[in-house]
């Protein structure tokens, strides 16, 4: 639903509301950063603003779900907030579809409402598409994420899966999960290219199936014994029945214990700021290419700059706009 001008909200009191977790004012923030228009994109500037530093820098759990097309990320999300809302943890998902080559929106939006065979009021969830976005991700998901951590304990961002590239969601959670089909054959591929370093979590669904989930779970685990990407994070490698429920418990226990260790190593709050200046520093890229960033002082200058600041990525955005365009002119 888009905004008009004439009704835009004030941002002060609506990220008010947004962090006393009502639904009318997550909605209409959302609303707000899927829409680019000049007036109602500086408006979202101030509403990202003035959403709280602690909550979303430090607070909630930013989840990050890939993998390929047919493993059930859809199924295991369900059966993961299931567990999470019997713990009374209101849970955002964000899930990017692949765009409609017509209308730009996502393909597969409707799937959404059969995540849960109930209304529950704390469980919000948005699909948006990725618009062409090489890695797998919206533009627009790094905002909306800062939007549900102001409002939620646990936010989840599912990836399109169309392929091997989806990596983007690395660079944008505080824990990735990799969830692997067994015997699909990706498995081997997506160890090729390099893949499996990126995850904090390895998950083989449909456990069901037997002997074919063992046999990826070796090769899963004898990747994993190779992989030093990590630091000193050993990523684990869990099976999982999204179909009969069995070990979700042990997935939540995981990526919890991921968190923590995060926070032991006083990594959340920088990674997360260093989030937001690759993003910044990807949109000038793709607006005033390479020459654009180097004007500015180039990518690493940026980006260590910025991962000092917190704030709105909108406002700092516009500011770095702003100044080029100044130069130019």
């Amino acid at each position: 639903m888009m905004v008009t001008a004439r009704a835009l909200p004030d941002p002060a009191a609506l990220a008010d509301r947004v962090v006393a977790r009502e639904r009318s004012a997550l909605a209409t923030a959302l609303n707000l950063l899927d829409d680019r228009r000049p007036e109602v994109r500086a408006c979202a500037g101030r509403l990202l603003a003035k959403l709280p530093e602690g909550k979303v820098y430090h607070g909630g759990h930013l989840i990050g779900l890939t993998g390929p097309p047919g493993v059930g990320k859809s199924s295991l999300i369900s059966a993961l907030v299931r567990h999470w809302r019997n713990q009374q943890k209101m849970v955002g998902i964000l899930a990017v579809d692949p765009s409609s080559p017509v209308s730009g929106g996502a393909l597969l939006g409707d799937r959404l409402r059969m995540l849960s065979s109930e209304t529950d009021g704390g469980v919000f969830i948005r699909s948006l598409a990725c618009r062409g976005e090489v890695g797998g991700l919206s533009a627009e998901t790094w905002p909306m994420s800062l939007v549900m951590l102001a409002a939620s304990d646990i936010v989840l961002v599912e990836t399109v899966g169309v392929g091997q590239k989806e990596i983007d969601v690395s660079k944008l959670t505080d824990t990735t999960c990799f969830i692997a089909q067994p015997a699909s054959g990706d498995t081997i591929q997506f160890l090729k290219a390099g893949i499996m370093e990126v995850p904090h979590v390895l998950i083989v669904n449909k456990e069901d199936v037997g002997l074919a989930a063992r046999k990826t779970l070796t090769e899963l685990q004898t990747s994993v014994a190779r992989n030093t990407q990590n630091g000193d994070w050993q990523v684990p490698v869990l099976l999982a029945s999204a179909a009969r429920g069995t070990g979700i418990d042990e997935i939540v226990e995981t990526v919890e214990s991921h968190r923590q260790w995060l926070l032991r190593q006083g990594a959340l709050s920088n990674r997360r700021r260093s989030f937001q200046a690759r993003w910044i520093v990807k949109r000038l890229r793709e607006d005033f290419g390479r020459f654009g960033v180097e004007a500015l002082g180039g990518e690493n200058s940026l980006i260590e700059d910025l991962t000092l600041q917190g704030g709105s990525p909108f406002e700092h955005y516009d500011r770095l706009r702003d100044n080029l365009v100044a130069r130019w002119n």
